[in-house]
């Protein structure tokens, strides 16, 4: 398999290194956020992927008919990982596991209505899958939706509750998995739009160990016109665990794991400990060899699911039907994620005691960054999957043991 990028996407890299280079702003590009940088939650972040939107970015594998440049995934990768390189928000939500979905299974109003603002970055949504009893399993969500008319308008009464859902308290559009079928479990739940701002929506934040927010959200008798309604009832599962495999990949890009253990890097190679160089400590080398390791092999994981998901478009776009990578990305998901935490647990040992004060602490070994990523990639094998979920996903697609083994 060959991972070389052609000229043209190295000429992209390079475009985007530029853009970044004169858009640079600490109050929108911030490593020491890690992952949860990849939100769009201020004015400022906002206004720099509409930037993006300009540049035509955001829909850069888009078909043209619905405004994108009907690019190679190759090429949203890459923006992704550069973005993801210094602590900016990145083409998530809106652009791949809403618009992708609305493209692929939406009615043509509901298209005509989200797509060009998700392509100007007018719109942010949050997702709403998680309950308090249905995390990682969606299948077994329960927030009620039933059969209603409004003013003569047909559609569904909402009831229920969701929670850890990160970007409730400044999104729009509320993407959300309900129960319209309570007797079939993967076969009942419809995904619906929901505005944000309405009546009987109440959003009480959550703050998380890694200084972020993130939401709990009750549904008390909540209209929903069938004209919001996501493709056909009771197909939401289906819906939702194909963009998940979207989720499973953008959501844990590589070079912020790259960039963390760079930091640990240069930091052993500059400290002095017991009068004696770091980097001279046969542990040490033995554990950072390990690392370096580990990070290429997360790193050619993730190209490989580009490979396959390229796979699949020229297929599809060929006329057939290839379904996205699920076993590729839950590998690349699980190792990369468990990777992370092994490498933030490695900075907290090799900075000693002072590695546990706050992040950007001058005096604090590599600045209090280990302690940060140590915090942060707690949620690192939960979010998108827990590592368990990931691992039923490879056992049963992946190596066709049954489904209780």
């Amino acid at each position: 398999m060959n991972f070389d990028f052609s000229p043209e996407q190295l000429a992209f890299v390079e475009e985007v290194r530029a853009f970044l280079d004169a858009n640079d702003d600490p109050d929108v590009f911030d490593v020491t956020r890690e992952n949860m940088a990849q939100i769009v939650d201020t004015p400022k972040r906002r206004a720099f992927m509409a930037k993006l939107g300009e540049k035509g970015w955001l829909g850069i594998t888009w078909p043209v008919e619905y405004g994108g440049s009907d690019g190679e995934g190759v090429y949203e990768y890459l923006l992704n990982e550069e973005l993801a390189g210094r602590g900016g928000p990145q083409i998530g939500k809106g652009v791949g596991i809403v618009g992708k979905t609305i493209i692929h299974e939406a009615s043509d109003d509901m298209k005509a209505e989200f797509l060009p603002k998700i392509l100007k970055n007018e719109i942010e949504f949050a997702v709403g899958y998680s309950e308090p009893n249905a995390g990682s399993d969606a299948a077994s969500m329960k927030l009620k939706a039933e059969r209603h008319t409004k003013d003569g308008v047909d559609g569904w009464l909402l009831n229920g509750q969701k929670t850890w859902t990160t970007s409730a308290h400044f999104a729009e559009w509320y993407w959300l998995g309900t129960r319209t079928d309570p007797n079939n479990k993967h076969h009942g739940i419809t995904l619906m739009l929901v505005p944000l701002d309405q009546p009987g929506v109440t959003i009480n934040g959550i703050w998380t160990m890694g200084d972020e927010r993130t939401n709990e959200v009750f549904i008390d008798n909540v209209f929903v016109p069938d004209a919001y309604v996501v493709g056909e009832v009771n197909h939401g599962f289906q819906y939702i665990s194909q963009a998940l495999d979207l989720e499973r990949f953008t959501m844990f890009t590589f070079s912020p794991m790259r960039q963390r253990l760079d930091v640990l890097t240069d930091y052993v190679r500059e400290t002095m400990r017991d009068g004696e160089p770091l980097k001279d400590d046969p542990v040490i080398r033995q554990r950072l060899a390990r690392l370096h390791t580990e990070a290429e092999v997360a790193k050619v994981m993730g190209l490989k699911v580009v490979a396959e998901s390229m796979k699949g478009e020229a297929a599809n776009k060929a006329g057939g039907h290839v379904p996205p990578p699920t076993v590729e990305s839950s590998e690349y998901k699980l190792f990369a994620t468990e990777f992370s935490q092994r490498l933030a647990n490695a900075s907290m040992d090799i900075g000693g005691p002072g590695s546990q004060l706050r992040v950007k602490t001058p005096d604090a070994p590599m600045e209090g960054r280990a302690e940060s990523t140590y915090r942060y990639t707690v949620i690192d094998t939960i979010g998108g999957g827990a590592s368990e979920i990931q691992r039923n996903i490879i056992d049963r697609r992946g190596l066709g043991l049954p489904k209780n083994f």
